[in-house]
């Protein structure tokens, strides 16, 4: 007896769009449920945004060689937006992890959906998230005084891409430690470096102000040149090698989390 035949490429294609964005609207639904973990997280940004500007701005300018507070928020404001992903990707793998241990995937398993869609669905609604997360943060800078107007709309859309680029990829490692993580707390503690990192990065001073022994820890992780990229974006300063150092980064970062998330998502329940 021959074997039915495997549905046609275009028919696939459909199934995987249509059970994506299911998932999509079911994560999207989760957070607007549930705003309490995003507020939380979010507020973190912007707390550091306003005490770094009016309680350290007048002195930490000087420090970096600025004229008045003004010139530090615009060199505070770009490590920020980025530490605003990285807080917002915390929240994802939170819910993944809820996601694993209430037993959900389990069901998901079982019914005739693609697959994959599971974690396009997180992954996809934590990037929006992030990107909206942004935009907020970046208008209470723009309230208390960053400007941006030496920037060409070139500049704004390369930012823009970075920022989404950037986002993908810790969501991507976002997903991987939710789904290792056997519980919701154990996964806000492992992804927890998401947060920390940003701020053994340039973001708040300039990395050659920093102790020789703690520049290298500084300079090589992804913040770093991300920050460093996005900040020459905005501001339309140089960014030298940096860029290229930044999607280097977001790509491998990207990968990485990709592969390690579907294989543990696709490996057989315990």
């Amino acid at each position: 007896m021959s074997t039915p035949p495997a549905p046609a490429r275009p028919a696939r294609i459909s199934l995987a769009v249509r059970d994506s964005s299911t998932m999509l609207r079911r994560n999207l639904l989760h957070a607007r449920r549930y705003p309490s973990l995003t507020l939380n997280l979010l507020l973190t940004p912007i707390m550091l945004l306003l005490l770094f500007v009016y309680i350290f701005g007048d002195t930490m300018s000087a420090g970096i060689g600025g004229g008045d507070r003004s010139d530090y928020i615009a060199y505070i404001v770009p490590g920020l937006l980025l530490m605003t992903i990285g807080s917002t990707t915390i929240g994802t793998a939170v819910s993944v992890s809820n996601d694993m241990t209430e037993g959900i995937i389990a069901r998901f398993r079982t019914m005739a959906i693609h697959r994959p869609s599971v974690l396009v669905g997180h992954v996809v609604g934590s990037v929006l998230q992030s990107v909206m997360s942004v935009v907020l943060v970046g208008a209470v800078a723009v309230a208390i005084g960053f400007r941006s107007t030496d920037a060409t709309v070139l500049e704004w859309l390369a930012a823009f891409g970075l920022l989404v680029l950037f986002a993908l990829a810790l969501t991507w490692i976002a997903v991987g430690m939710g789904l290792v993580s056997p519980n919701a707390e154990a996964a806000s503690n492992n992804a927890m470096p998401l947060i920390l990192l940003p701020l053994l990065s340039s973001a708040f001073v300039p990395v050659d102000t920093m102790p020789g022994w703690f520049r290298p820890i500084a300079e090589y992780q992804p913040f770093t040149p991300a920050i460093e990229t996005l900040r020459g974006l905005l501001l339309g300063t140089g960014i030298g090698h940096n860029g290229w150092l930044a999607v280097a980064w977001c790509v491998g970062l990207a990968v990485l989390g990709y592969l390690w998330s579907t294989s543990k998502f696709n490996s057989d329940p315990k």
